[in-house]
């Protein structure tokens, strides 16, 4: 054992001791955390505006601050950040912008604080400890690490340093992490995800990997070309010590199967749940599901059941008041001041014992044609289900509405997969993903046997469709991830459109 893995362990016993305080007092903390942001935010102009001085009670500050999207905080106060406007959601200039692509909003801003920034490097740094604490391996420490991760290079807006969240996050990787990190600087530079790639797989194919991090699809295009790049050899025969995956931004489950054979054996992994917004959980344990809430990061959250979202007044819920295993948007109060913020996304507690959460979805990701409310989690699990019954691996896949077919006959949920090799027989797991999909929503059984909606089809696609539309797009790796689900058709026409279905 090296001197690294030695200190890490004792390192990581100390630190995770935190996380005992998290589990007995979650609720005290949060409290505290909504307390002293609305003390610190009190003389911006979001905090005059929305009368934080007569904010004392959880009611309180429900009252005085809305729910609210990008676009509403966008005009004016974004805007007047933008213009290098001091003082207005938090106090002072944010330390940076975190740039992200929004489905409506076009480009978004993120304010990043002094005060938010350190809760980016803490959490991640937790999960690993938690990892080394619980199982006691340590190796990872002294071979090298890759985070596949957007360019570090960042513009300048009014003063404010500007860029992708990975990109910002590697300028604080701690110090004794720096020598063992790759992709070189220059590289991690490049803009073109594919030439990136290419210089990444020349930079680590004869390195000593011992830790891999980035999103699944985009990670498996980096295993694809190394394993092109060696002559057909498993990723363990590449790296014959890389025994620790890190991911985080999507669902891992689709993707598991065909990482797995890609590495040619099962390691071991950890999950993050990373945003532009703040670092809102990891996981803590590989023997529990679900992530730990990140309850003392500097964010206060509440939870909207999922089915009251789009009222006009829905039900806001503190941590003391949400149930087990039912779906609420999160809503973030953060200290680089976003205040009632929706950040899209769908989850579910799993524990309360301590406070673990697994993502469900997004709020603007669902089919609801005909007032089904088909959500990501359900998707995903009627077709893993399946796609585990026949051994059959996905590489990615989405799902829209067809609601007027051409060859006339009953509406239809059109599902475009591709798939590693395609089922024997396609109607026959259709018919299967069908049945699991009709056991997990009820509204969408009942379509089904009222004859308001046929049963789905499967398009399947030809090899790396996927690749081709995010490069279509312009959103080639980096952080960007497919939509699995639009209550639209435009994903599905562009496939169509691309001649990429076979």
């Amino acid at each position: 054992m090296g001197v690294k893995a030695f200190i890490s362990k004792y390192y990581a016993a100390w630190q995770v001791r935190k996380l005992a305080d998290w589990n007995k007092n979650a609720i005290v903390i949060q409290e505290r955390v909504r307390k002293e942001l609305i003390e610190q935010a009190k003389f911006t102009n979001f905090g005059i505006d929305h009368h934080f001085d007569l904010i004392q009670t959880a009611e309180d500050f429900k009252k005085q601050i809305p729910i609210c999207d990008y676009e509403m905080l966008k005009s004016p106060y974004i805007e007047d950040l933008l213009e290098g406007k001091a003082n207005i959601l938090w106090p002072g200039l944010p330390l940076y912008f975190s740039k992200t692509s929004g489905t409506t909003s076009g480009v978004k801003y993120i304010p990043i604080s002094k005060e938010s920034m350190p809760s980016h490097i803490e959490a991640a740094k937790l999960a690993l400890l938690c990892y080394i604490n619980e199982t006691g391996k340590t190796d990872f420490v002294n071979g090298k690490m890759i985070f596949l991760q957007g360019s570090p290079e960042l513009d300048v807006k009014s003063g404010i340093p500007t860029g992708r969240l990975s990109g910002i996050v590697a300028h604080h990787v701690p110090s004794y992490l720096q020598k063992n990190r790759l992709p070189s600087l220059a590289t991690n530079c490049i803009e073109d995800w594919e030439t990136k790639v290419d210089a990444i797989v020349e930079e680590t194919i004869h390195q000593n990997m011992t830790l891999i991090s980035g999103i699944p699809p985009w990670v498996q295009m980096y295993f694809d070309k190394l394993t092109e790049k060696s002559g057909g050899k498993k990723i363990k025969d590449i790296f014959p010590n890389f025994k620790l995956f890190v991911y985080g931004g999507v669902n891992f489950e689709p993707y598991r199967a065909k990482i797995e054979q890609s590495i040619g054996e099962k390691i071991d992994t950890i999950e993050t749940y990373p945003a532009s917004e703040g670092f809102i959980a990891f996981q803590d344990t590989q023997t529990l599901p679900g992530l730990l809430l990140n309850v003392d990061g500097g964010i206060y959250f509440e939870f909207v059941p999922v089915d009251e979202y789009f009222n006009e007044q829905p039900t806001r819920l503190s941590l003391a008041e949400i149930e087990l295993d039912k779906n609420y948007a999160i809503i973030l109060n953060t200290n680089a001041g976003l205040w009632g913020y929706s950040i899209g996304d769908t989850i579910k507690f799993v524990s309360k014992d301590p406070y673990r959460i697994v993502v469900t979805g997004r709020i603007k990701h669902f089919i609801s044609a005909f007032g089904e409310h088909v959500i990501g989690e359900e998707v995903e699990y009627a077709l893993m289900t399946a796609a585990k019954e026949e051994n059959l691996e996905i590489i990615e896949f989405t799902v829209a509405p067809q609601v007027n077919p051409k060859e006339g006959g009953l509406p239809y949920h059109e599902w475009f997969v591709e798939f590693e090799q395609d089922p024997k027989d396609l109607k026959a797991f259709s018919a299967k993903v069908d049945h699991y999909l009709q056991q997990k929503n009820i509204y969408y059984l009942d379509l089904i046997k009222g004859s308001i909606l046929r049963p789905l089809e499967i398009r399947t696609l030809k090899k790396n469709s996927f690749i081709d539309y995010m490069r279509s797009q312009g959103k080639l790796g980096g952080q960007n991830k497919v939509p699995r689900l639009a209550n639209d058709r435009k994903i599905a026409d562009e496939l169509i459109n691309g001649g990429l279905i076979i």
